[in-house]
């Protein structure tokens, strides 16, 4: 089959989330090479908002986030697949999350990534490279102090301290077809 004849991948949105240095993008990273889709990274949209010039004294604030969720939006719309990497901190981010996903009409797929070994956490917050030009890593201390609310809602939970990130792609793609299978039966 060519690509040209070659059926469009469903359409679901994904949303990794937990702190800076767990390994949301190396994931990410590694689920799309396994899965196609279109990746919304924050980090990314953020600095492009700081490099702008435009914000006051370069604070992103939601802006970053309220980007996200419109290009995510439009991506869904043309029923392409998404991927979104964030901290995704706080219930208005991930209710915003699941709002853009009814209002789209697309299955969500949360995904909290920890690492539970803290010293090993501590060890990649410290000693990762930034793959955002101009992004400035955050320090341990700043991990250990983020706003980061404890998440009790329904979501696949990714230890990257017991897995690598070729496994925890495996298995989330595994969750990500049996959401399409449950998602088109229930259609």
């Amino acid at each position: 089959m060519s690509a040209a004849t070659a059926p469009a991948p469903a359409s679901i949105l994904v949303v990794l989330g937990g702190l800076p240095g767990v390994g949301k993008s190396t994931v990410a990273h590694a689920l799309l090479a396994l899965w196609p889709a279109v990746y919304l990274r924050i980090d990314t949209i953020e600095q492009a908002l700081r490099d702008s010039g435009v914000l006051m004294a370069g604070e992103v604030g939601a802006a970053g986030y309220r980007v996200a969720y419109a290009l995510a939006r439009t991506q869904l719309a043309q029923g392409l697949p998404v991927l979104a990497d964030c901290v995704n901190p706080l219930p208005v981010t991930r209710e915003a999350w699941r709002t853009v996903a009814s209002d789209t009409r697309v299955p969500l797929l949360g995904v909290e990534v920890i690492c539970s070994n803290a010293a090993e956490h501590q060890r990649r917050v410290e000693t990762r490279a930034m793959e955002v030009p101009g992004l400035l890593a955050p320090t341990w201390q700043a991990v250990l102090q983020h706003d980061y609310l404890r998440r009790n809602d329904e979501r696949l939970v990714l230890d990257t301290a017991s897995m690598d990130a070729e496994q925890a792609a495996a298995r989330l793609l595994v969750e990500v077809q049996q959401q399409l299978q449950r998602n088109s039966v229930g259609s």
